[in-house]
Parts: C-alpha cells; structure tokens; sequence
C-alpha cells in the first residue's frame, strides 16, 4: 500500500521524460517505419502522434504483427506504404494531462508501461514510465 505521505500533491512533471526523448510514431508514418523504430529502440510500445503534435494512441508490437498478418497476408513490401493508423490497434494508452494528481497518474501506470503525458491543448509533451514511478516509491518507502 502506497503512503499518504503527501505524495499525491506532488507534480507529475517530476517524472516527465520530455518529448524530445520518447520515440514516437508520426500518424503518416508507414508501418515498416513504425517496426524499424521500433526495432531500433528495441520498444514494444510507442505513442502515435498526430503532425501537430497531438496524442492520437499507442501502437504495440502486436498491433503491428497482426495488422501485417490480417490485412496485408504477412507481405512487408505491400504495408510499406500504408500509415499505421490504419492498423486496429487492441488498445490505447491513456494519457494525463499535465496539471493531473499523482493518484490519476498511478492509476494509469498500473495497466500501462507508460503514460502520456498531453498539456491543456491535448498535445503530447512527454511521458512517465511506470519504472520511473516505481523507482520513486521504493526509494521514498526506504527513507
């Protein structure tokens, strides 16, 4: 069980790992791009981002194994054109906004890896992994 040590009033900002930092896919992005980045971060899940920088979801491994496989037949070359969105994806990552509490943002990172994290305009700044958080209580909980 987490301590109310005050922890809840704390900003989410400090565990923010700013935008410039997180791979991402871009909506337009084709599906051999979002594997390649995928596969070059050596990630299992990336934010999709809108071109003006909104969130749009998160697309996963899986999302893109079975997209390949359901509508393209397992043929790479036919998916290099087409965006990832038009993949269906199982589920998306649901974000919080910047002036979010610590109980909105751990509540998410229960069922996810990450959250998003979007600011008052619903555009992506960053993100928390749950790690960070984890990290965080554990070394609170030593003090």
């Amino acid at each position: 069980m987490i301590k109310k040590c005050g922890v809840y009033n704390m900003n989410i900002l400090f565990f923010l790992t700013p935008k410039s930092e997180v791979a991402y896919i871009q909506e337009d992005d084709s599906i051999r791009q979002a594997l390649e980045r995928m596969e070059y971060h050596k990630y299992s899940a990336v934010p999709i981002l809108t071109r003006g920088g909104a969130y749009l979801g998160t697309i996963t491994e899986g999302d893109l194994l079975w997209g390949i496989k359901n509508q393209y037949h397992l043929n790479l070359r036919e998916a290099e054109g087409i965006p990832v969105t038009t993949l269906k994806r199982k589920m998306d990552y649901l974000p919080v906004y910047v002036k979010s509490n610590m109980e909105d943002l751990v509540d998410r990172a229960l069922n996810q890896n990450f959250v998003p994290v979007v600011d008052d305009r619903g555009l992506f700044i960053g993100i928390i992994t749950r790690k960070d958080i984890i990290r965080y209580y554990y070394k609170k909980d030593q003090e």
